[in-house]
């Protein structure tokens, strides 16, 4: 390219002006077309700049490519920042290089997880995957997996020829580090205290202090971000910074090595918890949604936070943070998380007694919520007991509601009722409306158990109206299964459906779990009284499959109980009686026997059709006895008509026409009479007992069981006792 002057290269005639390499450089391609390449420009980034822009403005067919870990700042420059590899593209090259250096490596079943997991780990950076795979020879692949949690003593040994800034994992991020200023060395060590990223917000309070002015934390997360240090992704709240796993672990070494890991971390606490206790009350309002997705966001960072304050065990900042927290977590279906976090916090000595008291409550509620009956009346009186102690009105009325909330929420609600009044009675003497709400959806529901059919639209109605007014949208899906239940036992299943599918809708928009796992067994159950059956098990199994993966138990026996009813009514009688032996243990476990009403009247109506007459009889005189435990006529009502089918199986149909009698008249006396989808074994029995009994005798006999109550049509029904054999004289 005629750069060289003549004469020996480097030296200038006598009387010549020094060579300007730079100038010269411009001359020469001033015009010509070519394209230039200027390789790490990193360390001498004015140099660079400076020379680029004398040579583009001297050539204008010049094109000029430059790496570098920051831009050269330059007008009509384009920046390409180089991605880490896809997952795809690292793991074949960690299985190149590994294979490599360990013949006889090969990417197979048994390590794909791990070799995976090493890539994603490295962050698909190619420099640190090819020191990696230099160690598979003396580690093997799972090994070198369990080592990355100390990368930098694990990977100290690379390629001889390589420079030196490239044979460590640490001489690579050393060698950037150094080309940082104090201030930007300060805030990039700190973002290291978060957890998957953070918001500038929470940088400028976590990251500024000790030299790092609040108002120029933003130019200087710019700075590292030109630099490649500090990743920027578009959040919910506009732009996330993050770091590497890498680049992380390397600033928590730095944090420690400056002293500000625990003043650091302080910071972090307090931003998380301002962030969750602002969060607290808005997760009832109309801007639920927007903060339901932000502590998505933040969920790692608030794990963090109280992580590291129960590990310095400063049980008022724990106890603050769960008490924000619990409601996010219990929206969201997170009950395991939720359970944990406050047992955690609670395990810690001392605290403020009404944060304690309030945790308790939680503790309380949450362990019922999972599923977990142990000493359940003595757990909530304990729990109680605390709050109304220290005179807080609104606390008082929110744990006596909680705590009816969570027997609602696992089937057994007549526990809850005189909770649920007391704390209905309290919120509205408050002038609280959300709470007036939540009070009268769970009373809505133990209406409907009471065979209250007014009385559960009414209260219904009225919550969704007030948790409208309040702007909550979950609130709301509490209405949903009650207004639905009424709609299914007058008949109106395109309504009951409407409802359950708006509420879905709702509720996925929302991402709230476990109200979707119940609202899609709720559609399994409309699809099974119109008799779709194919739809009902698909909802159901659907149901299933989400309670179980959120560890949603409750939700989960729903589901079982769904595909049970929808088994016995395909015909699959094995199927359907060990789904609800099933439902039945875990009732029984958790101690909500009331449940069991229907359950044994499944397993009474599987006996019939088998043709076990003993068998059938046995359960349903167990469901009767537990129906009248509910309260709901309704449940009483079902178990005469279990009884009926067992009577007239073992040949007694006058027997069996009394007590449909007064099963009709039971449910007539809720407004409610049996719908014809839900006929099929009440019309099985008639069908037998009038063939049996004429109609004229059936007509006799049902009209008499229909004058009688549910009692009194029992004890005519019952069978007399087994006769003793006689003494031996």
């Amino acid at each position: 390219m005629e750069l060289r002057d003549d004469g020996v290269w480097g030296v200038r005639p006598e009387g010549e002006p020094p060579f300007d390499a730079a100038n010269r450089l411009a001359e020469v391609l001033r015009g010509k077309r070519t394209l230039l390449v200027l390789d790490n420009c990193e360390h001498v980034i004015d140099e660079a700049a400076a020379l680029a822009e004398l040579l583009l403005r001297s050539a204008p067919g010049l094109v000029m490519l430059t790496t570098s870990q920051e831009p050269l700042a330059l007008a009509g420059e384009t920046l390409w920042a180089v991605p880490p590899l896809a997952p795809r593209d690292a793991v074949d090259l960690f299985s190149a290089r590994a294979a490599a250096a360990a013949p006889g490596f090969a990417l197979d079943p048994r390590n794909a997880d791990a070799v995976g997991a090493i890539c994603r780990r490295l962050d698909g950076i190619p420099l640190a995957l090819e020191l990696a795979a230099t160690r598979v020879r003396a580690l093997g692949v799972h090994r070198l997996l369990e080592g990355l949690d100390d990368r930098f003593r694990l990977l100290s040994a690379g390629q001889r020829g390589a420079p030196a800034r490239q044979r460590t994992l640490r001489a690579v991020i050393d060698w950037s580090w150094e080309l940082l200023s104090e201030p930007e060395q300060a805030v990039l060590r700190r973002l290291a205290v978060h957890a998957e990223g953070c918001t500038l917000e929470a940088a400028e309070e976590v990251c500024a202090g000790d030299g790092v002015d609040a108002r120029d934390v933003l130019n200087l997360l710019v700075r590292l971000v030109d630099r490649s240090l500090v990743v920027a992704v578009d959040g919910v709240e506009g732009p996330r910074y993050r770091l590497l796993e890498s680049i992380s672990a390397y600033c928590v070494e730095r944090m420690r090595e400056a002293d500000e890991t625990e003043p650091v971390r302080r910071r972090h606490l307090a931003y998380c918890m301002g962030l969750a206790e602002t969060a607290e009350p808005e997760l009832r309002g109309h801007r639920q949604g927007a903060w339901l997705s932000r502590l998505d966001t933040e969920s790692a960072n608030l794990r963090s936070a109280l992580d590291g304050a129960v590990e310095r065990r400063e049980t008022d900042h724990a106890l603050r943070l769960v008490d924000a927290l619990c409601w996010y977590w219990i929206l969201r279906g997170r009950l395991g998380e939720a359970r944990r976090s406050v047992a955690g916090a609670l395990a810690l000595p001392g605290g403020d007694a009404a944060l304690r008291a309030k945790a308790g409550v939680w503790q309380t509620g949450i362990t019922i919520l999972t599923g977990d009956g142990t000493d359940r009346a003595a757990r909530i009186e304990t729990a109680l007991k605390a709050c109304e102690q220290l005179g807080d009105p609104v606390g008082t009325a929110w744990a006596r509601w909680f705590l009816a909330h969570a027997l609602c929420g696992t089937g057994d609600l007549l526990e809850g009722e005189a909770l649920t009044e007391a704390s209905l009675d309290g919120f509205r003497a408050l002038g609280e409306r959300w709470g007036e709400a939540a009070a009268l959806a769970d009373r809505s529901m133990q209406r409907l158990l009471r065979g209250d059919l007014a009385g559960t639209e009414a209260d219904a109605g009225r919550s969704a109206e007030l948790f409208g007014e309040v702007g909550d949208a979950c609130g709301q899906l509490w209405s949903v299964y009650p207004l639905a239940s009424v709609a299914e036992i007058h008949g109106d299943y395109e309504r009951a459906a409407r409802l359950r599918q708006g509420g879905l809708v709702t509720a996925e928009e929302f991402g709230l779990s476990t109200q979707a796992a119940d609202l899609l067994s709720g559609l399994g159950r409309t699809a099974l009284l119109t008799g779709d059956l194919g739809r009902a098990r698909e909802y159901h199994e659907r149901s299933r499959r989400l309670a179980a993966e959120l560890g949603f138990r409750a939700g989960e026996i729903n589901a079982e109980l769904g595909l049970g009813l929808g088994a016995r009514r395909e015909g699959l009688l094995d199927e359907a009686a060990a789904r609800m032996r099933t439902v039945l243990d875990w009732h029984r476990q958790v101690g909500l026997d009331g449940a069991n009403a229907l359950i044994l009247a499944e397993l009474g109506f599987i006996a019939e059709l088998r043709g076990d007459a003993r068998g059938a009889l046995a359960h349903h005189e167990e469901g009767y006895a537990t129906a009248l435990t509910t309260g709901d006529p309704r449940a009483v009502a079902l178990a005469l008509e279990g009884l009926a089918a067992a009577h007239a199986l073992a040949d007694r149909p006058g027997t069996a026409a009394l007590l449909l009698g007064a099963a009709s008249a039971a449910r007539a006396a809720t407004g409610a009479p049996l719908p014809a989808a839900e006929r099929p074994d009440v019309d099985r029995t008639t069908a037998a007992a009038t063939t049996a009994l004429g109609a004229a005798g059936f007509g006799e006999t049902f009209t008499k069981g229909a004058s009688l109550s549910p009692e009194a049509a029992y004890a005519q029904a019952a069978p007399p006792p087994p006769r003793r054999p006689p003494e031996a004289t």
